[in-house]
């Protein structure tokens, strides 16, 4: 890994050189759905900082956090048809659009960083060429910590979980909240705050890095690790926009791509901790689910992972075979 992270800021030296500077450059604007203090926001303001040097001000990327830009909703749109140029978003979100999106949301088909990345190596060649297709170039994707359940009250059993208001934020968490008989609220990552001091919604399924970012503590006492997936956020470019880039311009993107991969997947599990601390300090309950909370989330699991297989089909089927010998 090092000798890649070496190799990848040479080529991005080598770009600079090549480019050389510009006071007129094209701008960049990028939209990101999630707070600027956010890690998957932080990586993306250094990837912004490292294309911007990088290519010696022809290309200047500038984030837009929290949604100000474009909702998260609306952001894969935006980069699609050009609206803007680059843009992150949690692919799982438009799992409607096309199964092999959700894949990350495949309850408990991976459940680690590890499991994560090798489902990763298996599902890129696929999604760069499903992306490809929608008129964008994939860059680099970073994993959030894994995810958990957020909840007003104790929580034992799927029982104690039937007529929640449960903030969802795709398609699996929607069948998730079904299944269990929950009440699906379909609520953006920079309106949970208030979703929940305002009783719009009084649980949901996220990773211990938003809650923390949200101070969810204010609204919500109990966080269960069941580590149910790791879903990935994905910074894309609209394919005409990459394609109106010099070569060299090019060869810097992607260095600085990989290097941001590279710091976003760290930060991510370094997260993990930090944030469940965090959310403790807050004067959350965080821990463990039951042995009977456990099991009966197995068994929605399974039931989801058959529906996503049959919606999937053949590609989606090819992809978890990889993944799975790669175990």
């Amino acid at each position: 890994m090092r000798h890649m992270i070496l190799k990848a800021v040479s080529a991005a030296g080598a770009a600079v050189v090549l480019t050389g500077g510009s006071a007129y450059g094209q701008v960049w604007d990028m939209p990101m759905a999630y707070a600027a203090t956010n890690f998957h926001s932080v990586t993306g303001a250094e990837f912004a900082k490292c294309v911007t040097t990088g290519t010696g001000g022809d290309i200047e990327v500038v984030t837009h956090p929290s949604g100000s830009l474009f909702k998260g909703a609306d952001i894969k749109r935006a980069i699609q048809t050009g609206q803007v140029p680059i843009g992150e978003r949690l692919l799982s979100g438009n799992q409607n659009e096309n199964p092999i999106f959700g894949i990350d949301s495949v309850p408990f088909l991976a459940t680690s960083f590890e499991d994560a990345a090798k489902l990763w190596e298996a599902t890129k060649p696929t999604m760069t060429k499903i992306l490809d297709e929608q008129n964008m170039v994939l860059l680099y994707s970073v994993p959030w910590p894994p995810q958990g359940l957020y909840f007003k009250k104790e929580v034992d059993s799927v029982a104690d979980m039937k007529g929640i208001k449960f903030r969802s934020y795709n398609a699996a968490t929607a069948r998730l909240a079904e299944l269990s008989g929950m009440l699906p609220v379909s609520i953006e990552a920079a309106e949970i705050s208030q979703a929940f001091a305002t009783g719009v919604a009084d649980s949901m399924i996220s990773s211990g890095a938003t809650g923390y970012d949200r101070k969810v503590w204010e609204s919500l006492s109990y966080f269960y690790e069941v580590d149910a997936w790791l879903p990935r956020n994905y910074i894309m470019a609209n394919k005409d926009a990459w394609n109106d880039t010099t070569e060299a311009n090019q060869n810097v993107i992607r260095a600085c791509a990989g290097l941001a991969e590279y710091a976003g997947n760290w930060r991510a599990v370094e997260y993990t901790q930090f944030t469940l601390r965090g959310l403790r300090d807050g004067g959350m309950t965080v821990g463990p689910a039951s042995e009977q909370l456990t099991a009966d989330l197995r068994a929605i699991g399974e039931t989801m992972t058959a529906e996503w297989l049959e919606k999937a089909g053949p590609e989606g089927q090819a992809i978890v075979e990889a993944y799975k010998a790669m175990k």
